[in-house]
Parts: C-alpha cells; sequence; structure tokens
C-alpha cells in the first residue's frame, strides 16, 4: 500500500515535471528553428519600406502573370545597337599602309627610281614604271610622308582620298602618276572578343563589315554549348546583352560592329537562390534565354513534402515599373535605381498555378522562398516535448522498478 501511494507521488511529481517542460516549450515556440518568416510573417511585411521604397505583396494571377511576361522582356541588339553597316576603311594613327606609285611613259619623275619596277604598256609598248614604297606607320601627327608630295595627312580619310590626294601633289612633277593605297595592318578599327572563347583576340573590321557571330567565329568560336551562352557587345556606354540561340535564330540580331566594341561570351551568367522548404537550397545559374518559375522548382527538387507551404511560394524580386500594373506602380517608392521591392505569392495549392508556372518568367538575382507549413511548425513542437517527456517517463520507471 505504501508502494502504492509512492508510486501515486512520483506520477504527480511526473506530471509536474511534463506540464513544467511543456510550458517551458510552449514559451520557446518561437525560438524554434526556421529557415525564414512564415507565411503570416510575409503578409504583414506590406507597406514596409526597404531603401525608402515601399514592399509590396502580389499575388499571382494569370493577369499578373501576363504582366511580368510582357515587362521581363529583353532589350534586342537590333533595338538597342541598331543593325549599322559596313562604314568605310578609315585610316587611323598606328595603322601601316603600302603606297605604290605608278607613272606613265615615258616616267619623268620616277624613271630612275631604284627599285622601281617595269611594266609594258600593250597600247604603246613603252614601258611603265611603279614604285613601291616602304610600309609606312601613320604617325602620332596622323600624316604619313610620300618622296616628291612630302606629308600627307592620312588619319580620318580613306585610303582612296589619301591616293587622290597624293595624285594632285605629283601632278605637274611626274607624267600622268597614279596612285595605290593599301590598308596593310588596321589597328585602330578592331573589336575585342573575349569571355568563353577558344581564343581571345582583337579583330580587325573590314570593309566587308563583320557582324556579331563574325567576330565569335573568329575567336574560335564559343567553349559551351549554344543554349547556355549569353552575348554580351559594349558600345561606348551602352552595354546590352542577348541569349546567343536567339542570335542565331533571329538573323536580324546577328548586327553589324563598330570599331571599339567588345563582344564577350558569357557562360550562364544569371542565377536565382533557393531558399526555405525546397528539395536543395543555394544559388542556381540558367541560360541566357532564361527560365520559367516551374523550371525553376524542377531545378531546386520541388517542395519539400514533410515541411513546404503549397500556399507560401515566394518570389522576392526588385522589379522594374512597367513589369507591374500601372495603378500598382504609380503609388509606389522605389529605391535609389528605380526598382520597387515587390514579393510575388503563389498559391501552389490551385491546380491552375501549374498553368501560370509554365509562362512565369524567373529573373537574374531573384530569391525564391518556400515558407514552412505550419504543421511542420508543430511537428517540431512535438518533437521537443517528446525529447523532454520521455527521458523523465524513462527515468521514472526505472526509479519505480
Amino acid at each position: 500500500m505504501i508502494s502504492f501511494f509512492l508510486s501515486a507521488a512520483r506520477m504527480r511529481s511526473l506530471r509536474g515535471t511534463c506540464l513544467v517542460a511543456m510550458l517551458v516549450s510552449l514559451g520557446g515556440c518561437g525560438m524554434m528553428p526556421a529557415v525564414g518568416p512564415s507565411s503570416r510573417a510575409v503578409a504583414r511585411i506590406e507597406g514596409h519600406t526597404v531603401s525608402n521604397a515601399d514592399i509590396k505583396v502580389i499575388d499571382v494571377t494569370d493577369g499578373v502573370a501576363r504582366q511580368m511576361l510582357a515587362g521581363s522582356r529583353a532589350a534586342l541588339f537590333s533595338e538597342v545597337l541598331g543593325q549599322g553597316a559596313p562604314d568605310n576603311t578609315v585610316v587611323g594613327r598606328g595603322d601601316i599602309l603600302d603606297i605604290v606609285i605608278w607613272e606613265a611613259p615615258p616616267a619623268a619623275l620616277f624613271g630612275g627610281t631604284i627599285g622601281g619596277a617595269t611594266e609594258v604598256n600593250p597600247v604603246n609598248s613603252q614601258v611603265a614604271k611603279s614604285t613601291n614604297m616602304p610600309e609606312q606607320m601613320v604617325g602620332t601627327d596622323g600624316r604619313v610622308t610620300v618622296p616628291f608630295a612630302g606629308s600627307v595627312l592620312a588619319a580620318g580619310r580613306t585610303p582612296q582620298d589619301i591616293a587622290r590626294d597624293i595624285v594632285g601633289r605629283l601632278s605637274g612633277k611626274a607624267h600622268d602618276p597614279q596612285v595605290i593605297v593599301r590598308l596593310v595592318r588596321n589597328a585602330t578599327r578592331e573589336v575585342t572578343v573575349v569571355g568563353d572563347v577558344v581564343t581571345n583576340i582583337r579583330l580587325p573590321l573590314t570593309a566587308k563589315g563583320e557582324r556579331v557571330l563574325d567576330a565569335l567565329a573568329g575567336a574560335g568560336g564559343a567553349k559551351q554549348p549554344v543554349g547556355k551562352m549569353t552575348i554580351q557587345v559594349s558600345r561606348g556606354t551602352r552595354t546590352t546583352s542577348m541569349a546567343l540561340s536567339s542570335i542565331i535564330s533571329d538573323p536580324a540580331q546577328n548586327v553589324y560592329l563598330q570599331p571599339g566594341d567588345v563582344v564577350t561570351a558569357l557562360y550562364q551568367p544569371f542565377s536565382f537562390t533557393a531558399l526555405g522548404a525546397t528539395g536543395g537550397n543555394g544559388e542556381v545559374p540558367f541560360e541566357g534565354n532564361g527560365i520559367t518559375l516551374a523550371q525553376a522548382l524542377g531545378r531546386v527538387g520541388g517542395l519539400r513534402d514533410d515541411r513546404a507551404d503549397v500556399r507560401g511560394v515566394f518570389i522576392f524580386r526588385l522589379e522594374t515599373p512597367t513589369a507591374l500594373d500601372p495603378a500598382v506602380a504609380a503609388g509606389a517608392r522605389t529605391t535609389p535605381d528605380g526598382k520597387v521591392p515587390v514579393i510575388y505569392r503563389i498559391d501552389m495549392k490551385d491546380p491552375a498555378t501549374f498553368f501560370i508556372a509554365q509562362s512565369l518568367p524567373i529573373r537574374d538575382k531573384d530569391v525564391l522562398y518556400v515558407s514552412n507549413a505550419p504543421i511542420a511548425d508543430l511537428q517540431k513542437f512535438v518533437n521537443i516535448l517528446s525529447s523532454l517527456i520521455f527521458p523523465a517517463i524513462t527515468l521514472q520507471n526505472a526509479n519505480v522498478l
């Protein structure tokens, strides 16, 4: 009988211990480990500010997805750079010129020139003389020197213009002079090709006119598969990029290059970050032609069945105002670079969302976050209680025995 009462007392003590453990655990629920904010916490952030800009929480619908898709269209090379056209070959400082002077028979000025080559004129069988000048580099003053013609301005002129100038200077000195000026090495009309190509080069531009794909081919081509490459062109203060596959499929985007252009081949230059209750967290690169939400979820292994809140899938993005509904963008304060902090909320429990996800674009530097389901937090709480109660019960049983 006494043993019974002792056991009952011990049981009451155990219940007291368990109650205290539960109260302690309940008080610490807010301190349970979590991967990020809950769905409710994200919803409550509406109206808060970051970088003096208003944070917007937008539920993704078909209309919102269409607006995002329209606003995410990348600028085309033909729009930013223009189609262009092959330029006249203009000589610049540092270029190498080859100058040949012909004098009709009877040669008066260059007839006795050492090194002159002779050619027979088939009309009157008299001898004509041609004189090859040593190759000359256009000086820092933009000039070259020609015997009996003096210092001739070359920089900023075409070879034909330079030849006409020399002919004019030799008139009255040589007998019916003819001049051919040839650009041997072009040091100023070049484009630079760098990046993930076989060989980084400086490619001279010719009168034919070189296009983007010509420059890429001149560098030996891309090292990586076409579908994973992006081509970036920098011209002056403008820089724009397009997927290589888009340039190949649309000839209008294979625009003419201009002197000084820098063509950079980039391998998967874009990425998004996956966080929360996904199959895998981390930074995920993607190709230049972009990916959709459905593809992004597939690449991170989808949602975690044991943790994910299917109504708590979010995309955190600094959005361009043009991609937002005009009514939303009109009253929104933007960041210093003109962006609106937006959290797009996606309800994956709605079957129609899977169709929307097939066209919803993921942007560079997006954060894809999936919150924990409330039941997952409850499970964590139960696990904490179990870790506290069961050892106590085991100890109590051991004492009773």
